[in-house]
């Protein structure tokens, strides 16, 4: 149990039965009455978010989250199968868990499963990933780095905005908080 006083941000923890990480907090002292936490929570399992309240001095349960370091091997279907570096143990996780993820992951790429209690919650991905343009319009002879974007469809399937003077076949780094192009490879 930790006390709501202790919270700080990326604290995992367990509230009416669901996994939580603390995004932002701030403790209010009212002249009039008792102290109290405003927070801003993040669901782990679905990424809904939610403030909640919480009296000064409230316990709540805290949620160690367990980091794995895997490599992403293949899509089966609806699940997706990744390997465990060190104990070469295989694990599928269903695209529901992926979600928003699955426009980033490429075939041989490192990530970190996250899961609490034997239940993976989600993958967390390297800050920018290398993906290949597989379709856009040509650049043309004259297009500056400053001057406008267009489309490009990556080898995942995510359509990004790219400068004009980006050409198919080329490799990009793309954000993978944001899904917006952040540089040539």
């Amino acid at each position: 149990m930790i006390s709501v006083n202790d919270f700080r941000t990326g604290l995992t923890i367990e509230v009416d039965g669901d996994i939580w990480s603390v995004m932002d907090f701030q403790h209010v002292k009212p002249g009039k009455g008792a102290a109290f936490v405003r927070s801003k929570l993040r669901n782990l399992r679905n990424g809904n978010i939610q403030e909640k309240t919480f009296r000064g001095g409230e316990k709540v349960e805290r949620a160690h989250i367990e980091n794995r370091k895997m490599q992403y091997l293949y899509a089966n279907g609806d699940m997706h199968a990744f390997m465990d570096m060190e104990t070469f143990e295989q694990v599928e996780i269903p695209s529901s868990v992926l979600e928003n993820q699955l426009n980033y992951l490429k075939e041989n790429m490192e990530v970190q499963i996250q899961s609490y209690q034997a239940e993976t919650i989600g993958v967390e991905l390297p800050k920018n990933v290398e993906l290949k343009v597989v379709e856009t319009e040509p650049g043309i002879k004259g297009d500056t780095a400053s001057g406008g974007t267009k489309s490009a469809t990556l080898e995942t399937g995510l359509t990004v905005q790219v400068p004009f003077f980006i050409n198919e076949g080329e490799n990009l780094l793309i954000s993978t908080t944001d899904g917006k192009y952040v540089s040539r490879a």
